[in-house]
């Protein structure tokens, strides 16, 4: 009997430090690397320092001013950084939008760059962040609060998807190379660190959510798809989203968004499929600003304010 207890006792130990050990792992995944911002604006462009808050962060940002000088009443596009990023990051996406007559507002998320930290960063934290930054940019002098986009990539974009459910108001959403699915986010995590699937991607999620104070409900309303299956039903107030991913991307697959064409309705969809290599280099391929610019274009610009086109745009977007 005495030997039973003791293999009993040693085998409930072992089970704790592994339990312990699980844990730290999936506290540790739940920390975005910080990166500094390393580069600031273009010195050709307008811009300036700005901050706002969400929830109870303060988050760090820039304003930048349409190329051409700044209007009693610009159109602005908010861009969202994915996980691990910061602004500094995207500035790719933002002298294109600038040339094309565009103020732009970009942001450090929580636990990004400059911005302040937080326990728990979520993929709901990514949403809440894109919300606070809309009900800012309407505060902005000088900007139309009824011309506001988004343009979000990675997460930024999966954040600003979330937002719809969350009666997101805006005239146009652009998601570039974005995780449709939280495994497939999860899972290209693990692999991108070199941590086994199993048993991580079972029980990295429920420590994400412990440590986050999301609830299952919570968790289980987080679901792209059927928050753009609830979209596309639409009639009215239907927001035009532009979905873009690259079929070069080694870290979330294009067919994530293919799956996701077939999940809705025929002709539901704006996409586009690219061919630069990597993650983060969508806007490489001419094939992006191609359709970018046209797409915010109808959805911003109202008639009879049409901005004739930068001269500098095209060689801008070369080298982006």
């Amino acid at each position: 009997m005495g030997l039973l207890v003791a293999v009993v006792l040693l085998a409930a130990a072992a089970a704790l430090l592994a339990a312990a050990a699980l844990w730290r792992i999936g506290a540790a995944s739940q920390q975005p690397r910080i990166v500094q911002n390393d580069a600031l604006p273009d010195e050709r462009i307008e811009w300036s320092e700005t901050t706002f808050t969400s929830g109870s962060s303060r988050l760090a940002g820039w304003l930048l001013q349409p190329v051409g000088g700044a209007r009693a009443s610009n159109p602005l596009v908010i861009v969202a950084h994915g996980w691990g990023s910061n602004r500094s990051r995207v500035l790719r996406y933002a002298y294109p939008l600038c040339e094309a007559g565009y103020a732009v507002l970009m942001y450090d998320a929580r636990s990004h760059g400059e911005s302040e930290r937080i326990k728990a960063p979520s993929a709901l934290m990514f949403r809440d962040d894109v919300l606070a930054a809309v009900r800012y940019a309407r505060t902005l002098p000088g900007i139309d609060p009824e011309r506001i986009a988004l343009l979000g990539h990675s997460l930024g974009g999966f954040g600003s998807l979330l937002a719809i459910a969350e009666g997101l108001d805006v005239s146009a959403i652009v998601t570039d190379s974005m995780p449709v699915k939280f495994e497939t986010m999860l899972q290209a995590e693990l692999k991108r660190k070199g941590l086994p699937k199993f048993p991580l991607a079972y029980v990295i999620p429920a420590v994400w959510l412990l440590r986050a104070g999301i609830s299952r409900e919570q968790f289980r309303r987080a679901d792209i798809p059927a928050i753009l299956g609830d979209w596309c039903r639409r009639t009215k107030s239907r927001i035009p989203i532009l979905m873009i991913h690259s079929h070069g991307d080694d870290f979330i697959p294009a067919t994530d968004l293919q799956q996701l064409e077939k999940q809705q309705s025929a002709g539901c969809l704006q996409t586009l499929y690219v061919s630069s290599e990597g993650h983060s280099a969508s806007q490489q391929d001419p094939a992006f600003w191609n359709s970018v610019l046209p797409f915010l274009h109808a959805a911003l610009v109202p008639c009879g304010q049409e901005k004739q086109p930068d001269k500098r745009l095209e060689a801008r977007i070369g080298e982006s």
